[in-house]
């Protein structure tokens, strides 16, 4: 299973993780998700049309929640206003807060947490350069949407054209909807808190917190419910493939380790001069009183020199000792 893999990892890890190292990897790895954001802008007729049919087939499947919630957002500002903050804040602020905590607290499982983290981003943005989605909210005014975010812009930092900061719309890909992985990255937060966590107020925090992302991206019609779906599958899949991952990494890191050490002898030797000099036991040693085999065993004792050898009486029979 791959949980026991992970599990396997965690039990043993080979060093604790540093935080010079990890740091730039994950700003790394968001750079990499802001930026296949961007490049995956798609076509946008492309991308209502997948919108439109993400619709009917939710429609035809009964699971059109996103209408009435929308609604509700719109005419309760009481409930709109918090929503539109908690979609545009806390995707930013909880993921790395659990991901630090994890990194100082509970470093024995944060290798595994953070790959599967990792992992499951890449498969997101594949989907976004594969199916580029129209959002509820952008979609015309006949499918019945009401952008929330652009209706409540003027109590947030948000602009009216998306959720980033006023005047950065445009540096945002407002089509990358499939899969929602705000939903995605909730559920990971939910599962490390729940796993990790401890106390009861961890595990309500681990079971409310994707709970209700999910029911604010279909509110503020930034997603639909299949969106959310496939941010969970997607979660899921990035779990399978993590322990592949985790073992893929530290083939390649024991492979560098080899090669820098031979290199580092092969250097040493170039600068002394002199050659490696075998070593015969390979740490072998004998106890005390232990022959190797075939080895005489002398009657002075170990250590000491016969002061002279035993002639031979010429009949083949040894000396007599003087």
């Amino acid at each position: 299973m791959p949980h026991a893999d992970i599990a396997g990892v965690e039990a043993t890890p080979r060093t604790r993780p540093r935080w010079w190292t990890e740091l730039p990897l994950l700003l790394l790895v968001y750079a990499c998700y802001s930026a296949g954001r961007l490049l995956a802008r798609g076509d946008v007729s492309t991308a209502v049309d997948h919108g439109v049919a993400i619709l009917d087939i939710e429609k035809a499947l009964f699971l059109n929640a996103e209408h009435p919630l929308n609604r509700l957002f719109t005419r309760e500002p009481w409930i709109g206003v918090p929503a539109d903050f908690w979609y545009a804040s806390l995707h930013y602020l909880v993921t790395p807060v659990i991901l630090v905590w994890l990194f100082r607290s509970r470093a024995v499982h944060y290798r595994a947490a953070r790959t599967w983290l990792m992992t499951s981003t890449f498969i997101g943005l594949i989907g976004f350069t594969l199916l580029p989605t129209c959002p509820p909210r952008l979609l015309a005014e006949g499918h019945g949407f009401v952008d929330t975010m652009a209706q409540y812009s003027s109590y947030g930092w948000w602009g009216g054209e998306a959720s980033a900061p006023r005047g950065m719309g445009g540096m945002t890909n407002q089509y990358a909807a499939m899969p929602s992985l705000h939903v995605g990255w909730s559920l990971w937060c939910g599962v490390m808190l729940w796993r990790h966590g401890g106390t009861r107020l961890a595990k309500t925090a681990a079971v409310a917190y994707p709970l209700i992302t999910t029911i604010v991206v279909m509110g503020t019609a930034n997603h639909y419910f299949l969106d959310a779906v496939a941010g969970a599958a997607v979660m899921g899949v990035g779990l399978l493939l993590t322990p592949y991952v985790l073992r893929t990494a530290e083939r390649v890191r024991s492979r560098y380790a080899t090669r820098r050490a031979v290199t580092s002898a092969a250097s040493a030797t170039a600068v002394t001069g002199d050659a490696p000099v075998p070593v015969v036991s390979a740490g072998c040693q004998t106890s005390a009183g232990e022959r190797i085999p075939r080895q005489r065993e002398s009657r002075f004792g170990s250590g000491a020199e016969p002061s002279a050898a035993p002639q031979d009486a010429g009949d083949g029979a040894p000396a007599p000792a003087r």
